[in-house]
């Protein structure tokens, strides 16, 4: 048999891979935009901590958007 089985193709391990990325590059992107704006060091871990959730807002949006 080639590929995937059932199983394995319909797990979502994938998908929990894309979502932490998602959330990782919408937490750095907030990090670099408070660093090169000097901000304090509470508004960069702020920025961070608004763009992780964001980046979770997002994931769930799509997962009930798209039933993932």
């Amino acid at each position: 048999m080639v590929g995937p089985t059932r199983e394995e193709a319909t797990d979502g391990g994938g998908n929990r891979y894309l979502a932490s990325a998602l959330v990782a590059l919408l937490a750095v992107s907030g990090v670099t935009v408070a660093l090169q704006a000097k901000a304090s060091l509470l508004v960069v871990a702020l920025s961070g901590l608004g763009g992780v959730l964001v980046g979770l807002a997002f994931v769930a949006y799509f997962k009930w958007s798209f039933r993932l």
